[in-house]
């Protein structure tokens, strides 16, 4: 198992204030695995670190799901 983390970067939809952000990040950001997450309210993205062996994007999004918002993967 290597230690190298892997920045993904997500779009969300259907956050409309800035307390989405935070149950966003208190979400993902409690996840093994992930060591960074950060939500740009303004444009929808949403950046996490996380070692890619132990948590993968789609476990991103499942988490993202969970807490009532959409997310898919996004190239920027």
């Amino acid at each position: 198992m290597t230690n190298t983390n892997t920045r993904t970067t997500l779009r969300a939809e259907g956050f409309s204030c800035p307390s989405c952000v935070t149950k966003i990040e208190k979400s993902v950001g409690a996840m093994a695995g992930v060591s960074h997450v950060k939500v740009h309210f303004a444009s929808a993205r949403i950046e996490v670190d996380h070692h890619p062996e132990t948590v993968s994007a789609d476990d991103l999004i499942a988490a993202i799901a969970k807490v009532g918002y959409t997310a898919r993967a996004s190239a920027f």
